[in-house]
């Protein structure tokens, strides 16, 4: 037979290379790629059967392991390819043939109701990803209706080889000539059988056909002589694929162990299937326990992503957002657009419509868990609450949907978590904004003085103690046209618009009356203090601090200089409560002897109280220690 010496195209040499030593991240994706490259052959066939009469049964594909010539054979019963087809998608880097044969099926009319397959390989480089385990690979192939086959070889030098050959039935075998196993640079021994079964089992254990490959079964008894039998390496069963009606809750378990290593069962399994413009099919879990790095940067997140059953990548991070980092699963796009590796996804307009169908469909689960299973809900609150709020710092369409979701301690009920929904439903008449306090636990918000006035009244204040809930409430956000207003902060006016303007006359007479006094604490604090004025909120408590309305809360502060950012000191505002006995009694002091060391005293005395009561910690200890 005649042995015909071409040249690739201009350039190859260079382009192999990049693609040995730059294209992929993990040299066990050659498997995957030839394996998708025979799938795709696979799926050609069953097109054509549907139109012609070519031949074709028990579609499989088969890899053969020779140890002692160190060769991997990945061999299918598919399409095929002629020897032009050879010249033209072997021969030249980056021309798909799968490519080629979706466009021209494009707008080809429906065969028996059954629309063309839609195949995996897009840009007929995955091939050549060979040549990173491979210092020779042999191609023999029959197209499908034919007699002939076509033997291509090359060593990845800028030329192949061509020559007539024989092969028993239509299909394809590569053949690679595997490199020396350099363990010192952690490559793997591919004449492995379980380094071949860990591939598949990883890559593509949910191909439509099976994969197979030969191994020794031992005799029925030990006499007796090992049997050479057909192995199956892939399950073929991709659980998101089948109707949910097929799938029974242990096999959805079963699949959520295997995915994410965690032996508690899921709180929800979420089967998501898109059509229309794109297809897709997800399956998601909501796990029933926090993992232990939720709040460390180096956790792993992100869903997997399948392309045709095909695994892609292990965190596809793209394909949701942070907050929703905790959600586990696996994504299987059938047309998404990848680059040439299949590792990096394009920032294209199909990963950001299936995104938004994710985050849609987990939002509506979470709420329909708290509205239908609330005990199930305040299981995922504990555990992910924190970092779904998380979301509501982002300016997005989901902020809303978001806030449906929020529950949280309140004054209406301390044993229980309350929604802003059932806050709204539960306001008072004329009630015009939602009423909030933040700090640092939900024991120490239960006894603070600013809720006095709040609580004297009747009007019921939303309890938010994670960190987190510092940062969201700055963006002060509105929850059915009504504003979240912190309690804290600002003045407050409470009750009818009577009610507001009696509350103000009275306020304004005691200012009045105590205005020297005010003056007295302002400049003896004024190192601590931005003013001292009296309090509308307080009833019972001498004195409590607020910030001012634009200013950044203490609690904001400590946490930004946690972070280790720049903040100037913001000094509070001191409220003092003019019913309090204490407060005419200091009056009377002060009227009597204006330099009376006592005043400096129970100034600084009242500074330090109200910081117990704001955080439970002093600013200078040992300075209140000697006031004492």
């Amino acid at each position: 037979m005649t042995i015909e010496r071409q040249e690739f195209q201009a350039e190859v040499k260079q382009l192999l290379d990049l693609m040995v030593h730059s294209l992929y991240s993990d040299k066990d994706i050659f498997l995957r790629e030839l394996i998708s490259n025979a799938s795709d052959a696979l799926d050609k066939l069953r097109f054509e059967q549907l139109t012609t009469d070519v031949a074709g049964s028990d579609l499989h594909i088969r890899l053969e392991v020779n140890a002692e010539a160190r060769t991997l054979a990945i061999s299918d019963n598919g399409i095929g390819m002629t020897r032009e087809e050879v010249i033209k998608n072997i021969g030249t880097i980056a021309k798909s043939g799968t490519k080629e044969f979706l466009t021209k099926l494009k707008d080809a009319p429906k065969v028996d109701g059954k629309v063309p397959p839609e195949l995996i390989g897009q840009f007929g480089v995955g091939f050549y990803s060979a040549f990173m385990v491979a210092d020779k690979i042999t191609l023999v192939t029959r197209r499908a209706g034919t007699e002939a086959a076509t033997r291509w070889e090359s060593t990845g030098d800028g030329s192949y080889t061509l020559e007539e050959t024989t092969r028993d039935h239509a299909g394809t075998t590569i053949t690679l000539h595997l490199k020396p196993v350099d363990a010192e640079h952690g490559d793997r021994d591919y004449t492995q059988d379980f380094a071949i079964r860990e591939i598949v089992k990883r890559y593509s254990d949910f191909v439509t056909y099976p994969i197979r490959m030969q191994r020794w079964k031992p005799g029925a008894k030990p006499e007796d002589p090992k049997v050479l039998e057909d192995e199956t390496l892939n399950s073929q069963k991709a659980i998101w694929d089948r109707p949910k009606a097929e799938v029974t809750e242990e096999e959805y378990r079963d699949f959520y162990r295997h995915l994410s290593h965690d032996w508690n069962d899921p709180l929800r399994t979420i089967p998501v299937k898109m059509e229309g413009t794109l297809e897709a099919y997800a399956l998601l879990y909501v796990p029933g326990k926090a993992p232990f790095d939720l709040y460390s940067p180096e956790m792993k997140r992100g869903v997997q992503l399948y392309v045709k059953r095909v695994f892609v990548m292990d965190e596809c991070k793209e394909l949701m957002p942070t907050y929703l980092r905790f959600i586990k699963g696996v994504v299987d796009a059938h047309d998404l657009s990848l680059n040439v590796s299949r590792e990096i996804l394009q920032k294209d307009r199909q990963i950001q419509v299936i995104r938004k169908q994710l985050v849609k469909k987990v939002l509506a689960t979470l709420d329909e868990m708290k509205r239908d299973k609330p005990e199930d809900y305040l299981q995922f609150w504990a555990a992910f609450g924190p970092a779904l709020k998380e979301g509501l710092l982002a300016f997005d369409q989901d902020k809303d949907k978001l806030l449906d979701l929020v529950i949280t301690g309140s004054t209406h009920d301390a044993s229980k978590l309350t929604s802003l929904d059932e806050y709204v439903g539960r306001m008072k008449e004329g009630q015009d904004a939602i009423y909030f306090l933040t700090g640092p636990s939900k024991e120490g918000l239960v006894k603070s003085p600013l809720l006095e006035a709040f609580a004297a009244k009747g009007y019921e204040v939303l309890l938010f103690s994670d960190p987190i809930d510092e940062l969201w409430l700055e963006r002060a956000p509105t929850f059915k046209d009504k504003p979240l207003k912190s309690i804290g902060r600002g003045e407050v006016e409470l009750g009818t618009e009577d009610e507001k303007k009696q509350a103000a006359e009275a306020l304004e007479g005691k200012q009045k009356e105590y205005s020297d006094l005010l003056g007295y604490f302002r400049v003896h604090l004024q190192n601590e203090i931005k003013e001292a004025r009296l309090s509308s909120r307080l009833t019972s408590s001498p004195v409590c601090l607020v910030a001012d309305e634009h200013d950044m809360t203490p609690r904001m502060q400590k946490m930004m200089e946690q972070l280790g950012q720049p903040v100037p000191k913001i000094k509070p505002i001191l409220e003092i409560n003019p019913q309090h006995p204490l407060i005419p009694k200091l009056q009377a002091v002060y009227a009597a002897d204006k330099a009376d060391p006592r005043l400096g005293m129970y100034a600084e005395l009242l500074l330090g109280q109200a910081y117990l009561a704001d955080s439970g910690q002093l600013p200078d200890p040992v300075a209140f220690s000697r006031v004492l």
